[in-house]
């Protein structure tokens, strides 16, 4: 059986993301292919990243002629967790021209498992819910025989216009039986090229883990769900070497939701890395109860980390609860003391516009950054998805528009106190000021012995004084709606 296997990420169809060009190859859908081959299947990779449109993946089905045509999304990109309309509207497209080609039609992504209906009447055959590896070889070794689907787990089917949801499949628990991702299907001069024009090294992604165990209410975990499994310290070395030696990566970005939770795993990882002579840099995501710890950030320099993003969302320690989000500001405080201290960059996301945040805990957030004064942010509004305890919250209150089209959208999708056109004031505002503020530092910092990047920074001043200066305006034009002055 011949298997052209592809994701429905379009990097242009992002335009914040296009603009940034620090693109990461899809790693669900390469760890498929790669098993896939192992079993003996005809496989062919298209990667979508950098391609124009849909209407591209023609001349692959014209030219390999392929059986089935299997659209697995990365499951360990957040970007794809957001089921952005844009790329929901190219999946059909890639659906309806994989079933003009004549091939059997399987998706697997966070999309198709909350729209599973709007995906089948396009004319996917068969959507895979949770991980992917066992039930797409489960589903392709039924199709290669003739056989009936309807006993497999983890795949839902169409049937006289309704769907049936076959029974939920057990998670994968020993990760390092799964091969590492098919890495030499996709063309990764290209990814690095477009890092090194863009940022002047070189990253790539690697998962060591699968689900998150923690309760935040409006997160959504429709592949991995919220049980945590982990791959070897050794075996993730095994895949650094390997990424080092044939792609002379500069960089890691380990994409787990949550990075070393398991007792000892990052001392002994450090310890590894150390036995075998490799030294690398990486970039994770993990949370202040856990950063709060002195023996864990220590660690975690030890074996390289030089950036760590947590899941700040807000200064108020009323929303921090509301989230059920299980941290306290006074352990964001110590997580980012911590950091610094070791040299590690300190990165917050934040959350805007959760229900019942008002005036002061906008204010909250705000001194939150001008306090701790992280090395970098990332800005959002609170986005309702479907399997999540926020959306169950906000259901009924829900307006026409239920999904973002791109990462940048951020309309407010729920009745809110504050208007959708506030809150992107309010995160023009917040950017601008935290740019100002760090330019103003790297200004008092400088030196002959400063990098061309400090000094970047401090002649950004030039700019951001006047554009924060507009924004902060352009924000408190709105006070009449929600009783913020900055």
């Amino acid at each position: 059986m011949k298997v052209l296997i592809t994701h429905s990420y379009f990097l242009r169809f992002d335009p914040k993301q296009w603009k940034q060009m620090q693109p990461y190859p899809p790693l669900s859908t390469l760890l498929s292919a790669s098993i896939l081959r192992d079993k003996g299947y005809e496989v062919h990779f298209v990667d979508t990243m950098f391609m124009q449109g849909p209407e591209e993946l023609s001349s692959a089905l014209n030219e390999f002629t392929p059986d089935v045509v299997a659209i697995v999304d990365d499951g360990f990109n957040y970007l794809t967790k957001m089921c952005l309309t844009n790329m929901r509207d190219a999946a059909f497209e890639m659906i309806r021209l994989a079933r003009k080609a004549g091939a059997t039609v399987i998706v697997s992504s966070s999309d198709s498992t909350d729209h599973a209906q709007k995906y089948h009447e396009t004319g996917a055959q068969y959507i895979i819910h949770g991980e992917v590896e066992e039930s797409l070889c489960e589903l392709l070794s039924v199709l290669d025989s003739k056989g009936n689907a309807d006993q497999i787990k983890g795949v839902s089917l169409y049937a006289d216009g309704k769907v049936v949801h076959n029974p939920s499949r057990a998670v994968m628990k020993d990760l390092d039986k799964l091969p590492l991702p098919a890495w030499d299907l996709a063309n990764i001069n290209r990814y690095k090229n477009a890092w090194l024009q863009s940022s002047g090294y070189f990253s790539l992604n690697i998962a060591t883990t699968r689900g998150c165990p923690y309760k935040c209410n409006w997160c959504a975990k429709p592949i991995y769900g919220n049980r945590y499994n982990s791959r070897s310290p050794a075996h993730v070395v095994q895949e650094i070497r390997l990424l080092k030696k044939e792609y002379e990566i500069d960089h890691i970005w380990f994409c787990d939701d949550i990075f070393g939770l398991k007792p000892g795993w990052i001392r002994e990882f450090a310890s590894i890395l150390k036995q075998e002579g490799i030294t690398v840099s990486y970039k994770i995501q993990s949370r202040a109860d856990l950063l709060a710890d002195e023996e864990t950030v220590e660690a975690l320099a030890d074996s390289g980390c030089n950036s760590v993003w947590m899941g700040a969302e807000s200064g108020s320690q009323k929303i921090l609860d509301a989230m059920d989000k299980g941290v306290t500001i006074e352990e964001i405080r110590t997580a980012t003391a911590y950091l610094k201290q070791r040299n590690i960059k300190a990165c917050f996301f934040l959350q805007l516009g959760y229900p019942g945040e008002n005036a002061d805990d906008i204010r909250a957030t705000i001194k939150l950054l001008d306090t701790l004064k992280p090395d970098d942010i990332g800005l959002s509004v609170s986005y309702p998805l479907p399997g999540t305890k926020f959306f169950e919250r906000v259901k009924s209150e829900l307006k026409a528009k239920t999904n973002w089209s791109d990462s940048d959208d951020l309309s407010v999708m729920f009745r809110h106190d504050f208007s959708s056109a506030f809150y992107k004031q309010l995160h023009k505002y917040i950017h601008k000021s935290f740019r100002k503020k760090q330019a103003i530092t790297s200004l008092r910092s400088l030196s002959v012995k400063s990098s061309r990047s400090q000094i970047r920074s401090a002649l950004s001043l030039l700019y951001y004084i006047p554009s924060a200066f507009i924004e902060r305006n352009k924000l408190n034009s709105f006070r009449h709606e929600t009783g913020l002055h900055v």
